[in-house]
């Protein structure tokens, strides 16, 4: 995140109309997704590698999001996955991943979301994560809790590493991929278990949950992590990268605050954070 040393935090009635634009744009997102699903879905194109794949729903979804967000805040910046981006003038910017989770959305599987995240002068102060086919919704605002479907959301208490679940993901590129594995074929004896769903998005909503003990992934964009990572922290969670370090492209890491204190520095000596 920016430098917000010298910006004016945002107000009460700003988060709470950040918020309410959040949700709704998710919400019809989501609904576009979850009910205009062709049934010969197809890849439009492909990002990073032949099977990091975009289709025309992810393109879609997108475009109906940045258009209903500037309809009522045309001054606004964006930083969107499939391409929407713009500097904007009014200090809140919108961190816009239009379908995280593509490739499960491919294959009809229920694990992908749509992520929202709203930042004033460079500081997260809005998350909202939509998952449709899961039927929930969860959000955070910056100091005032993480909330899912009206019910509050709290990490688990912190079992010994070798007693958490722990999620993670695996990037598109053959290289990463093959030091991903490596990373998990190491950890995978020093914790209860590893789950692998698809959605970074979902996974660190499932920390503030405590459906997960904890998370990590290396290759995370912002649009990734941007509304997730703050849902886990405003729920309790701890996060950031490597040591010292916020969560970024190099390294995420979210869990409840003991196992992230063993698991991040765990993650740190078996080289996760590079390829």
């Amino acid at each position: 995140m920016s430098d917000t040393h010298d910006a004016p935090g945002a107000d009460p009635a700003l988060k709470a109309e950040l918020l309410a634009l959040a949700q709704e744009a998710a919400g019809r997102a989501g609904a576009l997704l979850r009910d205009g699903r062709p049934a010969d879905l197809g890849v439009a194109a492909t990002k990073t590698s032949p099977i990091d794949v975009v289709t025309e729903m992810d393109l879609a979804s997108e475009k109906l999001i940045t258009h209903y967000l500037t309809e009522h805040r045309p001054d606004d910046g964006f930083l969107g996955e499939e391409g929407a981006t713009s500097a904007g003038t009014s200090g809140v910017r919108w961190v816009i991943d239009p379908l995280d989770g593509t490739v499960n959305y491919l294959y009809g599987r229920p694990d992908w979301s749509v992520s929202l995240a709203a930042e004033y002068h460079g500081e997260r102060v809005v998350g909202v994560v939509a998952a449709p086919v899961r039927a929930e919704t969860c959000h955070a605002v910056l100091g005032e809790g993480a909330w899912r479907d009206g019910q509050r959301l709290s990490c688990r208490p912190s079992p010994p590493l070798d007693q958490a679940l722990i999620g993670t993901g695996f990037g598109y590129i053959a290289e990463r991929r093959v030091a991903q594995a490596a990373v998990a074929r190491e950890l995978v004896p020093r914790v209860r278990d590893i789950r692998r769903g698809g959605s970074a998005a979902i996974d660190l909503c499932d920390v503030a949950a405590g459906r997960l003990d904890g998370f990590y992934e290396r290759g995370l964009n912002p649009w990734d992590l941007a509304a997730g990572d703050l849902i886990a922290r405003e729920a309790g969670a701890r996060t950031g990268g490597r040591p010292g370090l916020p969560a970024d492209t190099e390294l995420t890491v979210a869990a409840s605050p003991g196992v992230f204190d063993a698991l991040q520095p765990l993650l740190e000596s078996l080289g996760a954070w590079h390829d």
